[in-house]
């Protein structure tokens, strides 16, 4: 069995406002990650409530919606060995106050609700995430 892995990261519009999209590819691609594809784009709530379909009726939802529509993202599927667990490594605890530096939260993250990166946690929401983003890809 291959370790060979496909995952979707969203660059969220914190990233990209503050110009930080260089520097948190750079780190992917510097750890053997490999970008097959990538679009740049402000999404609508239909596809935020796609997306985080999960997350949609909870208490934060409203604030998450607004957040990842206020602006430009980017979506890109990266593969690479154990993308999946490398990708989230590499960006730290979804609260920026807890992450570690060296994570790209740790180093760039300001705030919990806006943390800069999203990554698939697991091969059903990468797949899912994936078809969802890049549907030629599946």
């Amino acid at each position: 069995m291959s370790d060979e892995e496909r995952t979707l990261v969203l660059l969220k519009p914190d990233a990209v406002k503050r110009r930080l999209m260089g520097e948190i590819i750079g780190r992917y691609e510097a750890k053997g990650l490999t970008v097959r594809a990538m679009e740049l784009s402000t999404i609508d709530t239909k596809i935020a409530r796609k997306h985080y379909a999960e997350h949609v009726g909870r208490d934060y939802y409203a604030a998450l919606e607004e957040f990842i529509t206020s602006g430009p993202l980017v979506a890109m599927v990266l593969e690479g060995r154990r993308a999946i667990s490398v990708v989230r490594a590499m960006n730290g605890t979804t609260d920026c106050a807890e992450a570690l530096p060296g994570t790209i939260r740790g180093d760039f993250g300001t705030e919990k609700n806006h943390n800069l990166v999203h990554a698939s946690d697991c091969l059903e929401s990468a797949e899912r995430e994936i078809g969802l983003w890049f549907p030629h890809l599946v």
